[in-house]
């Protein structure tokens, strides 16, 4: 009886249970957080969208001191048996006191986010890279530029950044070339969208989750057809009239609003939201039942257990949000369809299709490979990303049965 007491008391000492470190202004005050808590939640956001982070401590005694703003909070999570992962530095931007019960909510956002960028400026970039462009605003707010090389080389004869602010510019920069850029460690990343990897090329961790991870999830296919492409307006040098540049086909094209100086510049943003059209036809939402830490926007998802139609894409992070309480700790993923890489989603030409094209993903080597269907002179090029080549392949036969008996 004695050693079967002693089993259950070593197992409740070894049982997993999540941990944090909470820091304001260099002093570590988790004792006091926990003594108090009633939740910890931390968005953290894909782009220039500052990650937020909110504190909600019990003030059922009234002897909560409410801490001053500007203050900085520096948080970890995890769990006992793994160990503490830094989640960033935050600024205190809003506190609020209510009650009853009382209650002391803190909210804070990233420090990265440097003052000025939101301020309205008026200048203008001509014959200049992408890359030189985004190092000159860098440089400006102290920060180091990590730019993909691919983008970096990107010429750009003509920017005007008439009464908008630095931070709008680098978000318009990004959605015009299908980049995600954000603000993170003192760092200004710039990397093209689903690209799985970081700014010196390193790849990021490919997660596979099982049915066993999730606690909640929901899948939606809007693959409704209400666009069939793009279109964006550009002027030619000493002409007046405006001028088209369209990614994909069909007469339902999305017109972008701004006018662009050159016809390169106006197609690339016509095939960057073209591209973010077709990633949104498919999107999963997914609760882990066990806080993981380590996530983190951009990485890639295999998911098992769940649907076919689930697991035979590949699936890319977007936002991610950590729920810590006194009872557990949640991680919640938003994820939408990844796209092949370095491929044209579908052809522009309004020609009959003669084939059909599929991507996935190796699972051995992580390396995107193509299977393929019929006459390749003018394939369609199937939207996702497929998990397996299995999956590719029933994907490339459904669809190629599908043309052949339309025809």
């Amino acid at each position: 009886m004695l050693r079967e007491q002693a089993g259950k008391t070593a197992a409740a000492l070894t049982y997993a249970h999540p941990i944090c470190r909470v820091v304001v202004d260099g002093h570590d005050i988790t004792a006091d957080v926990i003594a108090r808590l009633v939740s910890i939640n931390l968005q953290d956001n894909r782009g220039m969208e500052a990650d937020q982070l909110d504190i909600q401590l019990s003030d059922h005694d009234g002897l909560l001191a409410i801490p001053p703003k500007g203050a900085t909070i520096s948080l970890w999570l995890g769990w006992s048996d793994t160990g503490l992962v830094d989640k960033g530095t935050y600024k205190v931007d809003e506190l609020e006191h209510s009650g009853a019960p009382d209650t002391l909510s803190i909210r804070a956002r990233s420090a990265d986010l440097r003052e000025g960028l939101a301020k309205k400026r008026e200048r203008s970039w001509h014959d200049q890279t992408l890359g030189a462009i985004l190092t000159t605003i860098a440089t400006q707010y102290g920060l180091q530029p990590l730019v993909q090389v691919a983008l970096a080389t990107i010429g750009l004869p003509h920017i005007d950044q008439a009464g908008e602010s630095d931070l709008n510019l680098i978000t318009r920069l990004a959605a015009e070339h299908d980049a995600i850029a954000s603000i993170k460690a003192g760092r200004l990343l710039f990397l093209p969208t689903g690209a799985a990897s970081t700014a010196s090329g390193l790849p990021l961790p490919h997660i596979t989750l099982t049915r066993a991870d999730g606690d909640q999830h929901r899948y939606l296919d809007a693959n409704r057809d209400s666009y069939t492409g793009a279109k964006a307006y550009y002027y030619e040098t000493n002409s007046a009239q405006r001028k088209e540049a369209i990614a994909g086909s069909g007469d339902n094209l999305k017109e972008l609003r701004h006018t662009y100086a050159d016809q390169a510049s106006a197609l690339a943003a016509a095939r960057a939201e073209w591209q973010r059209l077709q990633r949104g036809t498919a999107t999963l939402s997914y609760v882990l039942a066990k806080g993981r830490p380590e996530l983190i926007p951009e990485l890639t998802y295999s998911l098992t257990g769940i649907k076919a139609e689930i697991g035979a894409i590949v699936w890319l992070g977007g936002n991610v949000q950590h729920a810590y309480t006194p009872d557990g700790y949640t991680t919640s993923l938003e994820l939408t369809s990844q796209l092949p890489d370095g491929d044209e989603l579908q052809s522009d030409a309004a020609e009959q299709y003669t084939g059909v094209l599929a991507w996935y993903r190796d699972e051995k080597t992580g390396q995107q490979k193509k299977v393929t269907e019929g006459d390749q002179t003018n394939p369609k090029r199937l939207t996702h990303l497929y998990a397996s080549k299995a999956s590719a392949e029933r994907a490339l036969k459904r669809e190629w049965q599908n043309l052949s008996s339309a025809r």
